[in-house]
This record gives C-alpha cells, structure tokens and sequence, in this order.
C-alpha cells in the first residue's frame, strides 16, 4: 500500500512561494546567455608549403552582420539565400580577416564554405610561403555588431600551438618564429 503526504490548501499556500522558488531558481542560473566567439584556425603545413585556414562563425551572428553592412535581409543556409552567396562572403572576409605573413601582407584563396548545423566554416588558404618566420593575424569579423565579440585564433605550426584571443580592443595577434 502506497503512502501519500497530504497537507491542507493552507498549508500548501503557505510554502507555495518557496515551492516555486525552489523551481524557477535552477532555470535562472542556466537562461541562455549569448556568447559572441568565432573560432580561426591557422596551419602552416610545411610539405605543402601553404598556410591553411579555417575559420566559423554562427550562421545568425554571421546573418546579422551582412544584413547591416548590406541594409538588406540575407537568408543564410536557405533556400532563400542570395546566389552571389560567395561573392559576399569573400568580400566580407577580405575586409575584416588580415594576414601578415613574414612581414608582407599575404593574400589568401577562398577555397569554399560548408553550413554544419548553426555554423558556417570557410577554407581559406596562402599557397607558396616557403618558409614561416612570423605570422600576424588581423581578425575584424563581427566587432562591429557585436561588443562582446571574441575572435579565437589557434596557430599550429610543426609542434607549436599559440591561441590568441582578439577582441574590439585587440584585433591582431603576431607570432614570431627563430
């Protein structure tokens, strides 16, 4: 036989608020707070001669920002996204992702993009840097929209790891190699 608390209407409407409390309280310590980080990373594969990139950014936070700098509406990763897609996109990523390889400004090729749930990845790459001697990396995307803005940049270079965080305040990482 199964037992059952039972307590009277005024007795629950007493500990009610508490009740309640004690529901709503875990919730608040978890509600949804937006981070605003985007993720580059840089590798320079020797054999190839060649500095890889890949960099994601949040599709809706990557939206927004082309909605403002274009004053129209962009459907990112839909079907009602613009055709000349990648046409904005590497003009948007030629404005605001820099690269300073051994002391001259380095361009790289976009070589495409690819949606995988709410990010979107870019492939980029510099093709004949013979040797690495420093890298610096000027990362604007997003800062203007977003005040809270972090730009990860994490650098593999043989056995060298260096992660960079840029922010509005600091949008350029250097790495020096001997």
């Amino acid at each position: 036989m199964e037992r059952f608390l039972l307590i009277s209407k005024k007795e629950f409407m007493k500990y009610q608020k508490y009740v309640i409390l004690l529901i709503i309280a875990p919730l608040l310590a978890f509600s949804v707070h937006k981070y605003y980080i985007s993720l580059c990373e840089v590798e320079y594969v020797e054999e190839k001669k060649s500095v890889q990139i890949i960099i994601s950014h949040f599709i809706d936070d990557l939206e927004i920002t082309l909605n403002n700098e274009h004053k129209k509406d962009f459907f990112l990763a839909t079907n009602k996204e613009a055709k000349n897609i990648q046409e904005i996109y590497e003009d948007y990523l030629h404005k605001h992702l820099k690269f300073t390889i051994n002391q001259k400004p380095a361009q790289y090729q976009f070589i495409g993009k690819e949606y995988d749930d709410d990010l979107v990845r870019f492939y980029l790459e510099i093709p004949n840097v013979q040797k690495l001697n420093s890298i610096e990396i000027e990362n604007t995307c997003l800062i203007k929209d977003f005040e809270d803005q972090q730009n990860i940049i994490k650098i593999k270079v043989k056995k060298f790891n260096k992660t960079f965080y840029l922010t509005k305040s600091n949008v350029k990482g250097l790495l020096k190699f001997q």
